[in-house]
């Protein structure tokens, strides 16, 4: 078997052919399936795969690594690499009969999802009815299950929880409705279920997943999976920005180095002292972003390590430096973009599809700064926050 280190190094070689396919991936609106089988070869899509299903059970750190150089060569490559590579860490703490209906017969099974709660669930004897439709499914095409949020209603049509459900490619249709101007190349379709029954071993309640629960943690006993939910599949989010910023950075000092300004009697862009102040500011941003994503992982971990809950103004802090992580990524490529020049308008290049994708990916739910900020600051002012959200 191979190890995370084998994946990072194998992730590096394929850079080069996945920043080649930007232009067809973008194209296509969907990340090629030769890009998809490539990494799948890596082992990328099992580092966060429990063991016992031919998973690493890898260093969350070593996942974001690769998420974050996948994203420098192709934004929307990284992007669904990151959302279809979280999965199975979540889908680890489904009980044991999700994970053996997903993994038992086939271990390179994927999944995607939709966690905003679209979709209605109605209480049944063992479990579920469930309909609705479901938006921003990226990489849903490369995918034989999902993951989709739904509101829980009694018979008095109550609401009385928030659940996931785990569902079937049988039981759902794909709507093809994704043409945008960036993240063009994620495939992040509509889902369409029709009144299924889901039984109840194939759901998570997210007041469980918030305590760091789920019944699959007597089968996966690995601390990788007594992390937050939050914390992780947020920082999934956010990792890709940070890529596509440190992307964006290599093509413009490249771009800069060659570049004679016109409109300076022929000056080299390089040799303008703020040209270099600019790239001086915007590497120190990324690196920031990236540094304490990482750092407070590792906070996190050392918690679990030691047997000991997680606080919640580390979870809280999770938030706070993802979203402002985003914010860092998104404003050094606006400061490299704006200092490009022309020609870096021209379709094609790398960096103007940086810029747009980074700023698509800032809409999603999770990289709204002003609920997590909110969140930081009214706990430490000592007021109680929604658990859901953190």
């Amino acid at each position: 078997m191979t190890d995370a280190r084998a994946v990072k190094e194998a992730i590096k070689d394929l850079l080069p052919t996945f920043r080649d396919r930007a232009d067809e991936t973008e194209r296509l609106r969907v990340v090629p399936d030769s890009s998809i089988k490539e990494l799948e070869e890596t082992g990328f899509f099992r580092l966060l795969q429990p063991r016992r299903f031919d998973g690493l059970e890898a260093d969350p750190i070593d996942f974001y690594t690769c998420v974050k150089d996948i994203a420098g060569a192709c934004g929307s490559t990284g992007w669904v690499s990151s959302v279809l590579g979280v999965h199975p860490w979540q889908i680890a703490l489904f009980a044991d009969e999700a994970q053996q209906a997903v993994w038992g017969e086939d271990t390179s099974v994927r999944a995607s999802s939709s966690y905003a709660p679209t979709g209605k669930a109605i209480q049944a004897e063992g479990g579920f009815n469930l309909s609705g439709r479901w938006s921003f499914s990226s990489g849903c095409a490369h995918a034989s299950w999902v993951l989709l949020g739904g509101l829980v209603f009694n018979e008095e049509g109550q609401i009385v929880d928030f659940r996931t459900f785990l569902i079937p490619r049988d039981k759902y249709e794909i709507v093809d409705v994704w043409n945008v101007v960036g993240l063009a190349g994620t495939g992040s379709n509509d889902i369409v279920v029709e009144e299924t029954f889901v039984p109840e071993t194939f759901t998570l309640s997210m007041s469980d997943t918030g305590r760091c629960f789920g019944p699959g943690q007597e089968q996966n006993t690995g601390d990788l999976y007594k992390l937050p939910f939050h914390s992780l599949f947020t920082t999934t989010i956010a990792t890709p920005i940070v890529g596509m910023a440190q992307g964006a950075y290599a093509d413009h000092v490249e771009m800069q180095q060659n570049r004679v300004r016109a409109a300076y009697i022929g000056e080299k862009a390089s040799l303008d002292p703020f040209a270099a102040v600019r790239i001086a500011k915007a590497s120190s941003e990324i690196d920031a972003a990236w540094a304490l994503l990482v750092q407070n992982i590792r906070e996190e971990q050392d918690y679990v390590a030691r047997g000991e809950s997680i606080p919640i103004p580390l979870r809280l802090k999770v938030r706070r430096d993802q979203v402002l992580g985003t914010a860092r990524a998104i404003g050094a490529i606006d400061s490299l973009f704006e200092a490009s020049g022309g020609r870096a308008l021209a379709t094609g290049t790398s960096l103007q599809r940086a810029w747009r994708d980074a700023h698509a990916g800032r809409v999603h739910a999770a990289n709204d700064p002003e609920r997590a900020l909110q969140m930081f600051g009214a706990a430490e002012f000592g007021h109680k926050v929604d658990p859901g959200m953190y």
